[in-house]
């Protein structure tokens, strides 16, 4: 019986996946997390009075960057050519956090999800780093991939049964 886990060979090492016998393909993959805080941090930064810049500004510019360095982070992630990285902020107010959706695409011949859950952990972290002056407890969580679009196992969106594993 074969592992469902690519990244490990037959005999248990630690490899990077052949992709050379997979079609190219256009590729999406969105990705979502929130940071929780008190709620005059939330104000803070719905305000635009952090003394450090415009937060979401700057965690957008984070999180594009963190998709496009996934494979210098994840030690077996293939760099891939992103065509595409959008980073949406959504405020809400009731639970005082900050929402964060990641989208990536490219043209290849794996998937994009590992780019869009790295986009959302950086941007989240800046948020956390340009206000963890006037807040350290603040709480990152709930960071998934909510939709994946492409390749051999085609759409999947959250709360859907899985895509088949790859063969």
């Amino acid at each position: 019986m074969t592992s469902p886990l690519t990244h490990f060979d037959a005999q248990g090492q630690a490899h990077m996946v052949d992709v050379a016998a997979k079609d190219v393909t256009h590729r999406v993959a969105r990705a979502a997390g929130r940071i929780r805080m008190q709620p005059a941090t939330f104000e803070l930064i719905a305000g635009g009075h952090v003394k450090k810049g415009d937060v979401l500004g700057i965690a957008r510019i984070a999180a594009i960057q963190g998709a496009k360095r996934t494979a210098d982070l994840i030690p077996l992630c293939h760099p891939l050519p992103i065509t595409r990285v959008a980073v949406d902020f959504e405020l809400d107010r009731a639970q005082a956090e900050v929402r964060c959706i990641a989208q990536v695409e490219t043209l290849g011949r794996t998937g994009v999800e590992m780019e869009a859950l790295t986009a959302v952990q950086v941007g989240l972290l800046t948020i956390y780093d340009m206000c963890k002056a006037a807040d350290r407890g603040m709480v990152i969580g709930e960071v998934r991939v909510i939709e994946k679009l492409g390749g051999k196992s085609g759409h999947w969106v959250e709360g859907s049964a899985s895509p088949p594993a790859p063969r």
